[in-house]
């Protein structure tokens, strides 16, 4: 179903201008992320990259920085003549408790024990970003000022938002604190300057429930939003969905997908099937899933990566109009990876007509065959 056709590095790992980098977002002709000395920490700047047409990428450029002050989460999205990039900034739950630990550059593992150890209530959660925005309107060569989100709204916080008929664009925000998790629907008619908020979605009468919520609309017209759980619930892609164009949210469901404790993306392909990028078990696994039926069920398309231990985690995916599958995600914290994979037949039935289709042909041309050695 996915041919993997390219993999690769953005950039080679001993020539990285930071220590860490994470979280990428990309656009067919661009890869944005964060990089620093460590998650949190007041040097943390976000990196763009170009793709070039020869399959080449440019070195990283700095396209937005502090002062002093830790930078977050990029997500691209090219509408009309612009694109599009939101980001948060602030000091986030790494400030205190977390960049503390982080300053004494312990191993991933025990960091991550050494944050579960944490009860609710210290500054583990305490969260303190301000959304924000740019523009650029030559393709990601220069940029606009700093645009300020206004209080409470953050932009699509890891997924890329969702352009309806009307104009209007369908983002999924999140909203961690303490002892909380909810998600939101932020929703803009004029590309960013005015904005509406809809929620919360949770799993009812959970309070650490989901986050990070990944919209796509349905070959009905209804609208969903794809979102990470929390670990004490399971740790799956839960689902919610609009059936009025965005206004109100049923309840956050469980489905079958596990999330690895990682962000998720997807993206709805022109055929109309439905790719999720997805950790398994953990951040040592990464996989693509695909669903025929607008995410009601899955079927486990591809593994990208599968090594226990390491993390590659928090993947970006898009389709570009060429209808190649681009995915990029974080290796190791040390480099982004891209790959591009090819998608074949668009589903289980299409696939067996085309089988049956090609054994037909055989019986007729060896029908062919031997009418045309009896004539002969």
């Amino acid at each position: 179903m996915l041919n993997i056709v390219k993999e690769e590095f953005t950039f080679p790992e001993e020539s990285r201008p930071f220590n860490v980098c994470h979280t990428s977002s990309i656009v067919e002709f661009l890869v944005a992320y964060w990089g620093g000395s460590n998650e949190g920490a007041p040097d943390v700047k976000i990196y763009t990259q170009r793709y070039r047409k020869d399959g080449s990428w440019d070195s990283p450029v700095v396209v937005e920085e502090g002062p002093n002050i830790a930078l977050w989460s990029p997500v691209l999205f090219k509408v009309q003549d612009q694109l599009l990039m939101f980001f948060k900034i602030g000091p986030g739950f790494q400030t205190s408790v977390s960049y503390f630990l982080h300053s004494f550059l312990l191993p991933t593992c025990l960091l991550k024990c050494l944050r579960l150890s944490l009860t609710p209530g210290t500054a583990e959660y305490n969260f303190s970003w301000t959304g924000c925005m740019k523009r650029s309107f030559d393709g990601g060569l220069t940029w606009s000022e700093r645009e300020q989100l206004p209080a409470g709204i953050m932009g699509p916080v890891k997924a890329k938002p969702l352009l309806l008929d009307d104009g209007r664009l369908i983002c999924g925000s999140s909203v961690q604190s303490w002892n909380a998790w909810a998600c939101w629907v932020e929703i803009t008619g004029d590309l960013g300057k005015t904005w509406s908020k809809k929620g919360p979605i949770q799993i009812p009468n959970v309070n650490m429930s989901v986050i990070q919520p990944v919209p796509y609309k349905t070959d009905n017209g209804n609208l969903r939003i794809l979102m990470k759980s929390h670990h004490d619930i399971g740790g799956r892609i839960c689902m919610s969905e609009s059936k009025d164009g965005g206004h109100t949210w049923s309840p956050a469901m469980l489905t079958q997908l596990p999330t690895g404790d990682a962000a998720i993306d997807a993206v709805k392909l022109e055929d109309g099937r439905l790719l999720v990028a997805h950790n398994a078990t953990s951040r040592g696994t990464l996989k693509i899933a695909v669903s025929y039926d607008d995410g009601d069920s899955w079927t486990e398309a591809l593994t990208l990566e599968d090594t226990q231990g390491m993390e590659f985690s928090y993947a970006s995916i898009i389709q570009d109009s060429d209808g190649f599958v681009h995915v990029t995600y974080t290796y190791k914290r040390l480099q982004i990876k891209h790959v591009v994979l090819q998608p074949s037949c668009c589903n289980p039935e299409d696939q067996n007509m085309m089988a049956m289709a090609a054994a037909v042909a055989t019986d007729v041309k060896e029908v062919v065959n031997v009418a045309q050695r009896i004539i002969n």
